[in-house]
């Protein structure tokens, strides 16, 4: 049997461990959204979680959970977005150092919001090799323990959270659909989910531009992610060791959706449902109204992760 890096009892420990930390999310629903997906649709409202992202719970869990001795030396990855904001609040309520090595091209707001959450930003080239580069002579030079943005256990179990919740608030549900970056939350989800009540399926939603999931699942191994570009920016990680295994075993399919698709997603998700998303949260909305999903037998209430609304409001797709 497989041992995944997280399980049922680490997502409640995490539960316990953020409480008072991050919000309890809301669960939204939108007559017009349900009309046009042919079900119900319960969205999960991550965009309004701290730092407007649901990476907020498992950079939270994993800064909460080390020990005062490392804690002491203080907290370090690498990130243009989301998980540095996030990584930078939970280092700051725990009274500790942050250090993220950030590439020179991510967006000026990201960057003002971790320097504003009070972590150290080092500047690096926009390449991974740069970015993991930096993070080494960080480490070196500080000790920090390092927060991987998706592919550890603790930040798993946190990202798990949201699903012990979504079932407590919208009841039975017949399938939970969230977007695949990295994995770690379509992960954390997977796992307590289908521990909670095995019936419900779970699906994946990536942008056809950035389709490495869906390839891996079809081939039954792991493919890296290229260089690619999407909308949805906050998707372009690679699987990791950690995210794979759950994702061949515990989500049943990833939709794949084109940009146009993401865009009009967006824009439904502002309009119709006044719920204010950005490209990433978009893709899993757009798989859900996709022909493909919607042909899929069974699935009367299906739960939808909203991970996200921090958009640049200068590049807005429409």
């Amino acid at each position: 049997m497989t041992r995944y890096a997280a399980d049922l009892a680490a997502v409640r420990d995490a539960a316990r461990r953020i409480a008072g930390y991050a919000h309890r999310t809301p669960v939204a629903s939108c007559a017009a959204l349900d009309a046009l997906a042919g079900r119900a649709l319960l969205f999960k409202c991550e965009q309004l979680q701290k730092v407007g992202a649901f990476k907020f719970r498992g950079a939270c869990n994993a800064v909460m959970k080390l020990s005062d001795a490392a804690a002491a030396r203080g907290v370090a990855t690498h990130s243009s977005g989301n998980h540095a904001q996030a990584l930078a609040l939970a280092a700051r309520l725990r009274g500790i150092a942050a250090h993220i090595a950030m590439p020179s091209n991510a967006a000026a707001v990201k960057l003002r919001a971790v320097e504003g959450y009070g972590a150290r930003v080092v500047a690096c080239a926009p390449t991974l090799e740069a970015r993991a580069e930096t993070l080494r002579r960080i480490v070196d030079e500080t000790g920090a323990a390092v927060v991987h943005p998706y592919d550890d256990a603790d930040v798993i179990a946190g990202q798990g959270t949201l699903a012990l919740e979504l079932l407590e608030q919208a009841g039975p549900l017949d399938a939970i659909v969230a977007p695949i970056g990295g994995g770690g939350l379509i992960s954390g989800v997977a796992i307590a989910a289908r521990e909670l009540d095995p019936r419900v399926r779970v699906f994946g939603a990536e942008p056809s531009a950035a389709d490495d999931a869906a390839r891996s699942k079809r081939a039954g191994r792991l493919i890296p992610q290229g260089d690619v570009r999407t909308l949805a920016d906050g998707l372009l990680a690679s699987l990791g060791e950690r995210t794979w295994p759950v994702l061949r075993d515990r989500v049943e399919a990833v939709l794949t959706v084109p940009e146009e698709a993401i865009a009009a997603a967006m824009r439904l998700a502002w309009e119709r449902a006044k719920l204010l998303i950005e490209p990433s949260a978009a893709v899993a909305l757009a798989a859900v109204l996709s022909a493909e999903f919607r042909a899929r037998p069974g699935l009367p209430r299906v739960g939808v992760v909203l991970s996200g609304g921090n958009v640049d409001l200068d590049r807005l797709p429409w």
